[in-house]
């Protein structure tokens, strides 16, 4: 069986398709998401081997959802989307398939067998993403979308990753590998990123360490191992 999570904002979409994966017995089904928030939760915590992604999706789309996604926990990604067959041609590389709705079950029958054929091989998925422009966090019972460049530092603690900028603390499933792959942030600690353009202070210590202080008065520590690549970055 072959685990599966099915990403859509229609509902119906959701479960049309469904129905057809279970119709070939060949799929363990993950609960279905409808927004790329909650996919990125769901892959970071199931590991679906495969995900059938539409593209068009208010908030986070499905290219936007792919740069989310740690490059080690990527499942092969089969596009599900209502684009024209000539405007997909340009995506086939950067995924295992496409499939256009409503979708065909003859034709679904093609991207089973061409999926069972790749995870027979144990082919690693690597697609193209793009640079995070915005980093999509927990706030009650909303998603705030947060900007890049409104970060003042990344850190990870037992209770998951946080970002802060000058006014909040927020959570994110993003992992620190994610960001610091896909944005500007920079790491100086194994569990800290931190945004240069932030920066307002330097305090060096005995034995090689050092603590940042932002301009909005967070204290991020630097560790001996990073401390040298910082100087470097800001050219002292």
């Amino acid at each position: 069986m072959i685990r599966a999570l099915i990403v859509d904002d229609e509902q119906m979409a959701r479960e049309e398709l469904q129905a057809l994966l279970e119709e070939t017995g060949a799929f363990e089904l993950l609960p279905p998401c409808a927004n790329g928030f909650d996919a990125v939760k769901m892959i970071n915590e199931q590991r679906p081997e495969v995900m059938f992604l539409d593209i068009e999706m208010p908030v986070i789309n499905g290219f936007q959802l792919l740069s989310m996604v740690d490059e080690e926990r990527m499942p092969h990604v089969v596009f599900v989307t209502a684009y024209d067959e000539f405007a997909l041609k340009a995506f086939e590389e950067k995924t295992l398939d496409y499939l256009l709705k409503p979708v065909e079950p003859e034709r679904l029958a093609l991207t089973l067998e061409k999926l069972k054929r790749i995870l027979h091989q144990g082919q690693v998925p690597r697609y193209e993403t793009p640079d995070l422009q915005r980093i999509p966090c927990c706030s009650g019972r909303r998603v705030k979308l947060v900007d890049v460049d409104k970060v003042e530092c990344v850190f990870t603690d037992l209770s998951g990753v946080h970002l802060l900028t000058a006014d909040s603390d927020l959570c994110t499933d993003l992992t620190l590998k994610v960001l610091e792959q896909r944005t500007p942030l920079v790491r100086c600690h194994k569990q800290y990123l931190i945004n240069l353009t932030f920066i307002d202070e330097v305090q060096l210590h005995e034995g090689g360490t050092a603590t940042v202080l932002t301009r909005s008065g967070h204290d991020v520590p630097v560790s001996r191992r990073y401390l040298r690549l910082l100087k470097e970055q800001l050219s002292f």
